[in-house]
């Protein structure tokens, strides 16, 4: 049966993508050796990087200036790394706290200085997107999340500083719309979204924000370090950079972003449409804060659950379920996932209400 995976991650990623990626370990680039055995500083695997970071650039429009990093750690280690690279010594930050990982962010910055909350959506449970907050302040930097994976928000439109540095925490939506990236001083992102399986991290910093903290930073949380070093200060991740390449090459051949944009806002109607039509499901998010990569929504009525699980359960669909936090369900949209797994999905919806 085929599988329609709508895991928050690690999730789905290209079939095409796979199978080169499964050819490479067996035997890379013909040379008779696996992609996992050889030196991470052969020409073979220098082109790989090279390459995966100009796809980075040329995907994302940006200017000369930029340092596209492979760096491991996940985006968890970024909540350490930024304040490490921007907070100055008795330096203040300003975090705009949209959810779980937004806050986790916020904890590691405040072992560095001053962090103040500009704006938060706690107060109902993190369903929307705090807006028309003060941009007029001096910060070191400025920090957002873009996309929450958890309660299902997304930013639509970016509420930037005007006197910090502005990062951002794509980990959940990088790549999947059109945006100005230029705007953003750093971007971070996990890859086992959009990018690539686990285990590699996608930084781009403008090189003009970094050495101005007058910190000591350890050598393997320094991003000019890393820079210099082309991300290869020690070994990289060499598996999880290649895949990252090879999904990176797989969208720039769709079309790149503006082409799969069109795809995912397809995906959030027909998904959110039917949750709004259909009586037996409500959105945990209502508006223009929907997020198109993650829609959380619940039953209205509980006793449903088990018919629901195993209809949907039947049809291939996989990792459903919500976040144990919130419970419910989620359905994330990554990229790679077909228009036709959504409608399948929506199907199952329409099957439990003729069968009420």
């Amino acid at each position: 049966m085929k599988k329609h995976n709508f895991s928050a991650g690690p999730c789905i990623l290209p079939q095409d993508v796979f199978q080169q990626a499964s050819n490479a370990i067996l035997n890379f680039n013909n040379l008779d050796l696996s992609l996992l055995e050889i030196s991470h500083r052969s020409p073979d695997f220098m082109e790989v990087m090279d390459k995966a970071q100009s796809l980075v650039k040329e995907l994302m429009g940006l200017p000369s200036g930029y340092s596209v990093l492979f760096l491991q750690g996940g985006a968890s280690m970024q909540f350490l790394m930024t304040p490490y690279n921007l907070m100055k010594e008795g330096g203040k930050a300003a975090y705009l706290n949209t959810g779980a990982w937004a806050n986790k962010a916020i904890v590691e910055a405040e072992r560095f200085g001053t962090v103040d909350i500009v704006a938060s959506s706690k107060d109902k449970n993190f369903n929307y997107i705090p807006k028309g907050y003060d941009c007029s302040k001096e910060y070191d930097y400025f920090h957002c999340t873009s996309n929450n994976t958890i309660f299902g928000t997304q930013i639509q439109n970016f509420e930037l500083m005007e006197n910090a540095f502005n990062v951002c925490d794509m980990s959940s939506d990088i790549f999947s719309r059109v945006i100005d990236y230029s705007k953003f001083d750093l971007i971070y992102a996990g890859a086992q979204k959009n990018i690539g399986p686990a285990g590699v991290t996608l930084v781009v910093v403008n090189d003009e924000i970094l050495g101005k903290t007058g910190r000591d930073i350890p050598s393997m949380l320094n991003y000019a370090l890393a820079s210099s070093k082309g991300s290869m200060f020690n070994t990289p991740p060499v598996f999880s950079t290649y895949v990252s390449m090879l999904t990176l090459e797989w969208l720039k051949n769709n079309g790149g972003i503006a082409g799969i944009e069109k795809i995912n806002e397809a995906k959030a109607h027909l998904l959110y449409s039917e949750i709004d039509r259909n009586p037996l499901f409500k959105a945990m998010v209502n508006g223009v804060d929907r997020s198109k990569m993650n829609a959380t929504f619940v039953l209205i009525n509980p006793e449903d659950q088990n018919r629901f699980d195993k209809l949907w359960k039947e049809a291939g669909v996989n990792g459903l379920g919500g976040h144990r936090s919130v419970g419910g369900y989620r359905a994330s949209m990554y990229n790679a996932l077909p228009f036709d797994g959504v409608q399948v999905l929506v199907d199952v919806m329409k099957e439990l209400e003729k069968k009420a």
